[in-house]
């Protein structure tokens, strides 16, 4: 992977005044011109009322309230919609909601979104209002069902709309035509959290809290809920979201977030005081998701719902076994991805269709879009594994790279070849779709000559973007804590990376798969600890003069903390 410099971008005297001159630097190179884009307190956020149709939705609820109706919320089965659902629920029971209760579809049974199969499991239980979360933009055919049964929808959600929107109640999207909100970033538990602040401000103007004779609750305590989702869902960090995700971990690191949080969050290994946005992306999301990768979101759900702290601790404990298991399942998965490329002669990156597509009849439906991910990240280009879905369909996960939007090379082939895709949908980065198995091969074509009129020679080689060198004496404990208390770093506002040549002094394998190392930055006799992640058996096995683009980290071990190097890429040097 080639490792490329930032282009430098002038720094801002104001802000050169007001940080350490890294981060200066890294800051302008992200976009922010002053200190006041860097206060990420909740007066900032934007209005609740610039989105479209959540005075509707939030009326709608309040009524609900107001007359004691059944409210089941129907949410989706990965981290995001997980996380907004039990958002929903113990949001509503705070302002008041007496009957409100949840359903997720099974992701092996129902598939993605109100479908009108989950309707009819919704409609057993008579709700009187449906709200989806994370997803509905597209269940044009599920909201009718629900129509036909006399259940209003609210549709909250955040995915890119179609054609055609459907006939719900309200529909809260930001990113539905003509919505005037400015940021499009929300994942779907921002979306829903939203959409409590304007129906606390509706009850608030309809006296609901002084009828009630109870104190108005605090929403911003359940932003440990819309952090976690927020994270998981890899939505870009705008300043936006990173005011949700920082007041979020704030908490987290405080002490005040729910059991089920903080038993995740020890389960992984991670101790919540010291909780950052790696370590929900890394530790935290993989366990959520477990749950309905490979069995139910709703012991995911539960886990967040928990009341208890012993609770948490036993539903946590589930889903790090599921996602023990789900490691094996990804392993075994991978080791047989790669047997099939050799087998078809497509080992070499060079032979490889732009847009790769992979099937095996072994591959587990919950686990090909981890499986899409690990090939992208090798190959630099468009991958979707697919597994079977029944004896005559498929059902795929994409994964894409920066400049080929997933989503819009799906809905380009379906105009292209109409009935090759039974449905898709999704994001830029990651999108699902389903198809017959017979039109597998036609599908892969399409798909790479789709991807063909996008994808660029940078994206294929793909590369490490350097905020530029550090000196040896700025890699140092100071500068590795004021880079970690400095984001909310994530997608859209990188952690800092640096690059520099440096010697080998010192590497071993541990764990199996990572690479320890001792470096030199050239030109000195300072040494500083490095590590490699799934660097085995790529890392160079000699000493020698290696170019290494790293991010500054605070390792801590037996109460100690020291700088640490956590290698990005390498290139080797004559």
């Amino acid at each position: 992977m080639a490792i490329h410099r930032r282009r430098p971008q002038p720094v801002p005297a104001a802000l050169e005044a007001h940080c350490h001159p890294v981060l200066a630097r890294v800051y302008s190179a992200r976009g922010v011109s002053s200190p006041g884009e860097l206060d990420y307190g909740l007066a900032h956020l934007l209005p609740d009322e610039r989105l479209q149709g959540i005075d509707s939705a939030a009326a709608l609820l309040a009524e609900a309230l107001e007359r004691r109706k059944h409210i089941l919320v129907v949410g989706d089965f990965d981290a995001d919609g997980a996380t907004g659902c039990a958002l929903a629920v113990s949001g509503l029971r705070l302002l008041g909601a007496e009957r409100v209760d949840y359903l997720v579809p099974n992701r092996f049974e129902f598939g993605y979104g109100l479908t009108p199969e989950i309707v009819e499991v919704a409609a057993a239980r008579a709700p009187d209002l449906l709200i989806t979360v994370d997803n509905g933009t597209s269940s044009l055919a599920g909201v009718d069902a629900a129509n036909a049964h006399g259940m209003a929808v609210i549709v909250t959600d955040h995915h890119l709309a179609g054609e055609e929107l459907p006939r719900a109640a309200a529909l809260v999207n930001p990113n539905q035509p003509g919505d005037p909100f400015p940021s499009k970033c929300l994942a779907g538990v921002g979306v829903m959290f939203y959409l409590l602040i304007a129906l606390r401000r509706t009850l608030r103007a309809r006296e609901w809290f002084e009828r009630k004779a109870v104190p108005m609750p605090r929403l911003a305590n359940l932003l440990d809920l819309v952090a976690v989702g927020t994270l998981a869902d890899v939505v870009p960090l705008d300043r936006n979201n990173r005011i949700l995700v920082s007041q979020g971990l704030a908490r987290i690191r405080a002490g005040r977030c729910r059991p089920g949080i903080e038993a995740l969050l020890r389960v992984a290994g991670r101790d919540p005081a010291r909780t950052t946005a790696s370590d929900v992306g890394f530790a935290l999301a993989p366990r959520l998701n477990a749950a309905g990768r490979l069995e139910d979101m709703s012991l995911g759900i539960e886990c967040l719902l928990a009341p208890t702290p012993a609770l948490a601790r036993e539903r946590a404990a589930r889903l790090d076994a599921l996602n023990r298991e789900r490691r094996d399942i990804e392993k075994t998965m991978r080791e047989q991805a790669m047997s099939h490329l050799e087998g078809l002669s497509l080992a070499d990156a060079g032979a490889m269709p732009l847009g790769l597509c992979l099937f095996d009849e072994r591959w587990h439906p919950g686990v090909v879009g981890i499986l899409a991910a690990r090939i992208k990240d090798r190959y630099h280009r468009p991958v979707i594994a697919f597994a079977s879905d029944g004896e005559h369909a498929l059902r795929g996960s994409v994964r894409s790279v920066p400049g080929v939007h997933a989503r819009d090379v799906l809905d380009a082939v379906a105009a292209a070849r109409p009935g090759l895709l039974t449905r898709f949908g999704g994001h830029a980065m990651a999108a699902g779709l389903s198809l017959e198995r017979s039109r597998f091969d036609a599908f892969s074509r399409a798909f790479d000559t789709e991807v063909r009129r996008h994808v660029t020679e940078t994206a294929l080689r793909g590369r490490t973007l350097s905020d530029g060198e550090l000196r040896p004496e700025e890699m140092d404990l100071d500068l590795a804590h004021r880079i970690r208390n400095g984001g909310p770093w994530g997608q859209g506002f990188p952690e800092p990376c640096f690059d520099g040549e440096f010697e080998v002094r010192q590497s071993r394998v541990v764990g199996g798969q990572h690479v320890k190392l001792v470096l030199s930055p050239a030109g000195s006799g300072r040494r500083v600890d490095a590590i490699a992640f799934n660097a085995e058996p790529s890392f160079p096995s000699t000493p020698g003069r290696l170019r290494i683009a790293y991010r500054l980290g605070v390792n801590f071990y037996q109460g100690l903390e020291s700088p640490e190097l956590l290698v990005e890429a390498w290139e080797t040097l004559g």
